[in-house]
């Protein structure tokens, strides 16, 4: 079995961060990994396309706060606290791939839905990381 020595744990901060965070945390106890978490928020200017007359900057920094919030409170459920914590915003899979550059993971833990047919072929976030990653890909499936 490969030894890795840096993994990123990619999580949603839903019911599906759970089962995610504890795989990871088992793979670290059994190589001696560090371990790092990380959540990404997309602009709300994807998810309009940039077409909202309007000046979205102060709740994009609500959206941060809360996310940061979050992330507290589940490492802190989670019995997390010792990890490194990462948060970004910006693409999720190009975020994810620059913060595993950044770090030198040598892993990368992400949930997985396990699409079949359509879903699988317009894409999903865990493919996506796996396709573009320079590193191990562990999809934990959900």
């Amino acid at each position: 079995m490969q030894t890795y020595s840096n993994i990123l744990v990619a999580i949603d901060l839903n019911d599906e961060a759970e089962p995610v965070s504890n795989k990871a945390r088992a793979l670290a106890q059994l190589t001696g990994a560090k371990l790092h978490f990380m959540h990404v928020t997309e602009p709300l200017s994807y998810a309009y396309g940039g077409d909202v007359p309007m000046d979205l900057s102060s709740i994009q920094e609500q959206l941060q706060e809360h996310a940061q919030e979050r992330m507290t409170q589940f490492m802190q459920s989670a019995n997390l606290l010792a990890y490194n914590k990462i948060l970004a915003n910006g693409h999720i899979e190009t975020e994810i791939h620059r913060a595993a550059e950044e770090i030198g993971a040598d892993l990368i833990v992400v949930g997985s839905h396990g699409r079949h047919g359509l879903a699988l072929l317009l894409g999903s976030t865990s493919n996506s990381v796996l396709h573009g990653a320079t590193c191990d890909v562990l999809a934990v499936r959900i």
